[in-house]
């Protein structure tokens, strides 16, 4: 099974935090769809032997496109690849794109999944943060998406400055209301060359406060667990059934190919990703050219990879893989790295009493009936990125 994902590269106005690739200029979005399809034919071949389970628009604000547009690009998907009989299609929306009759209109297509862009139900948050849409506009676009959509995502953002507790729980709240099965939820953070970087810079906008985002961060755990969600990676939380097709094939490391300015592509050992500007990405296009940079991963770059993508999810770092995959030398590395945080309780490997027996029994045999995974506990999940690279093969 492989996903495509689709980058959408602009947006009505630049978010303050935002440092993915997008243009606040739609003068060349009809060459750049077209390059878009074109690209999609160009690269059928790459999965002629997988099926496609899902697609996913991303961007950018995806939900710019008309429904036209938006149908002209599955269509194409669906004439070059062999696609599953009832794929995921996620389309990626902001609050104040969702008006009028476009959430029926978005109903009527193949498209069965929304992800929107909430960030915050409050409006100092909204300006805050340069968002295009304001409270109202959050609230209303989620009562009729609910009526119309059974599968939706929501963004919401935490660790604002100045964001008390008892804000982030009223937000919480105000999206457990409408129903949503699925939450994603992200620490605000400083990207370099960001609006929001010069302004911290200038003093003109407060320090991240890493103490109030902890703060944040256990009162979603804690919030979600009660209403039935199930915390499978660290900044994704869904009801049974709703996990994110599209984004745990990433996590488990399944081929899919990324089309459009900026996106990246994965298969097995090689990630590509093509060039972050839409004049490039469309002259290239139009002469047949791929505007891609092509990376062959090293056993290290796959070992390293694997840790991470793997500790971030409930199904965690399988020590069996690991050593089937990678060998014993980095069996034996993961088990040195690894000791001193199963030793302050931030990973474990469950149902067992001595790690030492473990990776025993996997070294002398590779065909262990037993799978051990090393997984992030609840007090090391806020530490996760750090972990992973302390475990990482340098």
């Amino acid at each position: 099974m492989a996903g495509i994902y689709i980058h959408i590269p602009f947006c009505k106005q630049a978010c303050f935090y935002c440092d993915f690739h997008f243009s606040t200029s739609l003068k060349k979005k009809n060459e750049l769809i077209q390059s878009l399809v074109k690209e999609l034919e160009l690269r059928k071949d790459e999965l002629k032997n997988q099926s496609v389970e899902t697609i996913y628009f991303g961007g950018g604000t995806p939900s710019l496109l008309s429904i036209d547009e938006l149908l002209l690009i599955i269509e194409t998907v669906y004439k070059n690849y062999s696609v599953i009989e009832n794929p995921e299609i996620t389309l990626e929306a902001n609050p104040d794109d969702l008006i009028n009759n476009r959430i029926l209109e978005l109903s009527n297509t193949p498209i069965n999944r929304l992800s929107i862009g909430i960030q915050s139900f409050f409006e100092d948050d909204l300006k805050s943060m340069n968002r295009a849409h304001n409270a109202h506009e959050a609230k209303a676009c989620l009562q009729e998406a609910t009526r119309h959509f059974d599968n939706i995502t929501i963004d919401l953002i935490y660790g604002i400055p100045n964001m008390s507790l008892e804000k982030w729980k009223d937000n919480l709240d105000i999206a457990f209301s409408f129903g949503v099965n699925h939450i994603s939820s992200y620490a605000l953070t400083v990207e370099p060359k960001t609006a929001l970087d010069a302004f911290i810079k200038k003093g003109t906008y407060p320090p991240i406060d890493e103490q109030l985002a902890l703060q944040h961060f256990n009162h979603l755990i804690e919030k979600t667990n009660a209403q039935g969600f199930v915390h499978y990676e660290i900044s994704n939380f869904g009801k049974p059934n709703y996990f994110s097709k599209h984004n745990t094939s990433y996590w488990q490391g399944k081929p899919y190919i990324g089309i459009g300015p900026s996106a990246h592509s994965f298969s097995k050992n090689q990630r590509s990703w093509n060039v972050s500007n839409n004049s490039k990405y469309i002259q290239s296009i139009q002469n047949n050219e791929l505007p891609n940079t092509v990376e062959i991963l090293s056993v290290k770059d796959q070992y390293n990879e694997y840790i991470m993508t793997g500790l971030r999810t409930i199904w965690g770092v399988s020590l069996n893989k690991v050593g089937a995959d990678f060998g014993k030398e980095y069996l034996i590395h993961l088990k040195n790295t690894s000791e001193k945080y199963i030793e302050k309780g931030l990973v474990v490997i469950a149902n067992v009493a001595s790690q030492d027996v473990i990776f025993e029994e996997i070294t002398s045999s590779q065909t262990s009936q037993n799978d051990f995974r090393l997984t992030t506990t609840p007090k090391g999940k806020f530490l996760v990125d750090g972990m992973a690279s302390e475990l990482f093969m340098i």
